[in-house]
């Protein structure tokens, strides 16, 4: 079992930047593969970023260039630094934790109701 806590969101001005946090405990396997999605107001899910244990990170479209996703193997810490961010990034940021497949199916996977475990996510609020 993963347990997993995000942090760091919070309200920022549009053109303004945050870092997320998101701390795994419990069992990581060596094959894992984590990242971030998005829950907008209706619950609708979207793709952030990805990296696998091989360190090879995915992103999505949107978030190339503004978003970088990293893993501190050592402490267990995903982090996601976001910068210029705009309204359309206003959220709920879930970090999610698998095994078994690389950051690029991840990514088309992290939003799904069977990717594996989830945390309860950390408001980000632009304006």
């Amino acid at each position: 079992h993963v347990q997993l806590v995000e942090s760091g969101g919070g309200s920022v001005q549009a053109g303004g930047a945050l870092r997320l946090s998101c701390a795994a405990s419990g069992r990581i396997y060596s094959d894992y593969v984590m990242g971030w999605f998005r829950q907008f107001p209706g619950k609708q899910r979207e793709a952030v970023a990805t990296i696998d244990s091989s360190g090879r990170t995915v992103y999505a479209d949107s978030m190339k260039g503004r978003f970088t996703i990293a893993f501190d193997n050592a402490e267990k810490i995903l982090y996601l630094e976001m910068n210029n961010l705009n309204d359309e990034d206003t959220a709920l940021y879930r970090c999610a934790a698998s095994w078994g497949m690389s950051a690029m199916a991840a990514l088309g996977r992290i939003a799904q109701d069977d990717f594996g475990y989830w945390g309860e996510g950390t408001q980000v609020t632009v304006s």
